[in-house]
């Protein structure tokens, strides 16, 4: 294959003639970990909440946060994006729907895009909880509601605190992950990584330069995420649980 490679396109500008390609990427590194950011912090927040409910007594609550999970787990993000900015809008008040859609590029298909990263996320992030929650010994419950603890109490302060230290390797996956599944918002029209190396391959005609650079990049985030979580693994570790590491460990 005679394939013309030139690192130095980099260095050239774009089709809008305001930056070059290496700057395209770099913006579309930001869109990508804005997106991840704010769709992680959502995950987090209705995952822990929908998580928790899965194992508590309260039976319509248990079944209610299971079917969302069940729901939200089982159809594939692309597919839930495509309802959140395609069917959404057209089920919402008129006044929320056309405000909705006359929000300036990008950023209506950026809100939606957090959306349906973040529900979705959360599912999953409420399943690795619950896993994380089931492996404590059951003792440590009777111990607290003993002590006079409301099951409440005995979550926060008690079941929860553990069980987070324990699934810290499952949850640094899930924000890998985040971080790579924010791909599917270029097929809503946001520019993210991959949309930016898209765009740069199209105009350029280099696409081998762009999508290794794209690579390069994911590489370079998750890598950075992993280390940081590693780092946080060990300083959080409870000597005795399952997340514990010798000191030495890479």
């Amino acid at each position: 294959m005679n394939y013309d490679w030139s690192w130095g396109v980099f260095l050239d500008p774009s089709l809008d003639g305001t930056r070059s390609y290496l700057q395209m990427l770099f913006v579309g590194v930001g869109w990508t970990l804005t997106l991840a950011a704010c769709a992680w912090t959502i995950a987090l927040l209705m995952g822990s909440l929908i998580g928790t409910l899965r194992c508590v007594s309260h039976k319509p609550l248990k079944f209610i946060a299971t079917v969302y999970v069940e729901v939200f787990r089982n159809i594939p993000l692309l597919v839930q994006l495509f309802l959140w900015y395609f069917v959404l809008p057209e089920f919402l008040p008129s006044s929320m729907s056309t405000a909705l859609k006359q929000l300036p590029h990008p950023w209506g298909a950026f809100c939606l895009a957090v959306l349906a990263m973040g529900c979705y996320g959360a599912a999953r992030l409420a399943e690795t909880l619950r896993a994380g929650i089931e492996s404590l010994p059951r003792g440590q419950m009777l111990a607290a509601r003993a002590m006079g603890l409301t099951e409440y109490q005995a979550y926060r302060h008690i079941i929860l605190p553990e069980a987070f230290r324990i699934i810290l390797p499952p949850m640094t996956s899930e924000l890998m992950g985040t971080i790579k599944y924010s791909s599917v918002a270029l097929t809503i029209g946001l520019l993210e990584l991959t949309g930016q190396a898209r765009s740069m391959a199209d105009f350029s005609f280099h696409i081998f330069e762009a999508f290794c650079a794209a690579t390069v990049g994911y590489v370079l985030i998750n890598g950075a995420v992993s280390q940081g979580m590693r780092m946080l693994e060990r300083h959080v570790a409870v000597p005795g649980l399952i997340s514990a590491a010798p000191k030495d460990a890479v």
